[in-house]
């Protein structure tokens, strides 16, 4: 039985966590192969780190207390003061001078240092997060209609670009902690040796942050979680709405459209706007504790150099190193913000990745012979995309190589799945389907396809030439291949008409060709692939009369010698088919040829008569 899956999951609100080990993991994946770079992000970050210490000591304790209040200082300069003289001593040059020039020295390097961490910490970043996104489409790619038809476009579009996005900024925030933490334990190694009371004095302010801080996360949980939502409905809604752009224009409903669109906007501009003055919020907090702390520093520390227990530069080196001392919580707690978003955005990535729904494959699958003859045979098809509720109920026919039949009856009946079957679109597991004898179930669906040309009434085109919407990416569709084809169906008249003929590109969707034209593409790409077995789905509807004829004649080139599925309710393309099968609640009602089913006066003839208004 097919396995019953619950697609609510897929569009369920994700909460996220703060910290979810298991997904970092799994993220490092990604990340494995620029390891080297990311090592070399780590080393930079590192001196860069040591460079910004060390140049609050030159001007403190080298410059203040060594040079100008002609102090000797017993406190950790890492060599700076030792340094300074001997440039001093090589260069000829006054001892000031030289702390100058290795400050300045500290700042390039700290500068470049930082500039290479950053674009080395970016780009594998990048460039995993682009594998990522890769593996992503490469997944959703290969999801059966079924996920389609019941998973909304825009939700996932919102995974593979807002979802990995928020990804982007979680990754590139790590380089930014490691690089705020190693200051802060240098820094605090100073400033305890130098003044263990004042030093234990400004930590007090560290879990007063920290408090603030985690109120400030459950403060925002919520609020995040409620801004991805509406954005990913924002987008879904948006992409409706373009990709219906013609039905709302004839329709008249822009201004209907306008007003839902605008009232999810405004749910999250709510929401973002609510987040926005709760960070505004923690942020002037956070600022206010820095400069609270100088006060202490100033206070305290000024009370300390007057009573002869600390220096003027030790003074104003605690002043310096508090930034380095505070900003990392600081960082904590917007990065704290950017985890949150991260982490439900993970989680949504991989249950994308994790839905595991797919196209049963043989494990052994059959190999088919270089040309089918295209016999195709229904035993007992039973099928339906809900579970109670049928739409194929038993059905049971044969269709013989190079035979043309049409499928007919009400909508509904059935007639579209049955083809949507044929090229595995979905499992079945309740009934038989034949090609030339391989059961269906038995042949890798890659294979099958391969075999099966279908021209759909909506032709979809894609970015790029008349010749690219042919071959497909097919190498073994060559230029002339394509051209013959096209010439074939009478396409070749009008594509060469065209300012640059088979180089032409064609716009979004096709719009700058016609109907008809594009109909007449569509059966040039189909003869091109050369399939033993062809389907028409509705494919002659809505064409115009001025390209009718060309239109028959194409549909008589391609489907001769090969098996051919019409479903089309144009009496004409009925009418050369060898036999029509009429559906009708999912099962078979009649069958046999145009004249033979007109005889029997049974539901063909009265659709019959219905569509050239002849009933009583």
């Amino acid at each position: 039985m097919t396995k019953q899956r619950d697609y609510s999951l897929f569009e369920a609100e994700l909460t996220g966590a703060a910290l979810n080990l298991q997904l970092l993991r799994r993220l490092l994946r990604w990340m494995r192969p620029y390891s080297v770079t990311f090592l070399v992000s780590a080393v930079l970050v590192l001196v860069m780190s040591s460079l910004q210490v060390l140049m609050p000591i030159v001007i403190s304790l080298v410059v203040i207390d060594g040079l100008i209040q002609g102090n000797d200082t017993e406190r950790p300069d890492f060599g700076m003061t030792d340094l300074t003289h001997w440039i001093a001593d090589v260069g000829g040059m006054h001892p000031l001078l030289a702390a100058c020039l290795i400050y300045a020295a500290l700042q390039l390097g700290w500068a470049s240092t930082g500039h290479w961490h950053r674009m080395t910490l970016i780009t594998s970043v990048i460039k995993g997060l682009r594998d990522l996104r890769q593996d992503l489409f490469d997944h959703l790619e290969t999801r059966p209609s079924s996920f389609y038809d019941r998973v909304a476009v825009g939700r996932v579009m919102t995974r593979v670009t807002n979802d990995v996005e928020a990804l982007y900024e979680l990754l590139r925030g790590v380089g930014t902690l490691i690089g705020e933490f190693v200051p802060f334990f240098v820094a605090l190694t100073v400033m305890l040796s130098i003044d263990v009371p004042l030093t234990l004095i400004l930590l007090l302010a560290l879990p007063v942050m920290g408090g603030v801080t985690g109120l400030f996360r459950r403060a925002t949980s919520k609020l995040f979680r409620l801004v991805r939502q509406t954005l990913s409905s924002l987008n879904q809604d948006m992409q409706e709405n373009l990709a219906g752009m013609t039905v709302v224009q004839l329709s008249g409903r822009e201004a209907k459209n306008l007003e839902r669109y605008d009232a999810i906007n405004v749910e999250n501009r709510a929401h973002e706007l609510r987040s926005a003055r709760v960070e505004t919020l923690y942020g002037a907090f956070t600022d206010s504790m820095a400069h609270i702390a100088i006060g202490v520093v100033i206070w305290y520390g000024g009370g300390q150099a007057v009573q002869g227990y600390m220096t003027l530069g030790e003074v104003v080196l605690f002043t310096q190193f508090i930034n380095m001392l505070f900003h990392p919580v600081v960082v904590l707690g917007e990065q704290t913000n950017i985890l949150f978003r991260a982490m439900a955005s993970g989680e949504r990535i991989f249950q994308a990745l994790d839905w595991d729904e797919k196209i049963h494959e043989p494990a052994e699958p059959v190999t088919l012979p270089p040309r089918l003859a295209g016999r195709l045979q229904f035993k007992d098809l039973h099928f339906g995309y809900d579970p109670g509720v049928p739409i194929l109920r038993g059905v049971t026919f044969t269709i013989e190589p190079g035979e043309k039949l049409a499928i007919v009856g009400p909508t509904g009946s059935g007639k579209s799945t049955l083809i949507r079957l044929l090229s595995r679109f979905y499992d079945f597991d309740d009934g038989l389907i034949y090609l030339d004898g391989f059961d269906l179930n038995r042949i890798h669906t890659r294979d099958l396809r391969r075999r099966i040309g279908v021209v759909l009434q909506d032709f979809h085109i894609f970015s790029g030439t008349i010749y690219d919407n042919i071959a497909l990416g097919n190498p073994e569709v060559t230029r002339d291949k394509a051209i013959d084809a096209a010439k074939k169906v009478n396409a070749h008249t009008f594509i060469s008409a065209l300012p640059k003929g088979y180089e032409t590109p064609l716009s979004e969707r096709g719009q700058n060709l016609s109907q008809g034209q594009r109909q007449l593409l569509a059966f040039a790409r189909v003869l091109a692939a050369d399939p033993e077995i062809l389907i028409l789905d509705e494919a002659t509807a809505s064409i115009d009369t001025e390209t009718e004829l060309l239109i028959q004649d194409a549909l008589r080139k391609l489907t001769a010698g090969r098996t051919s599925i019409l479903i089309a309710h144009r009496l004409q393309t009925i009418q050369e088919a060898d036999r029509v099968l009429v559906l009708q609640d999912g099962h078979i009602e009649e069958i046999g040829t145009h004249d033979e089913l007109l005889a029997a006066d049974g539901l063909y003839a009265t659709l019959h008569r219905l569509q050239f208004q002849e009933t009583a």
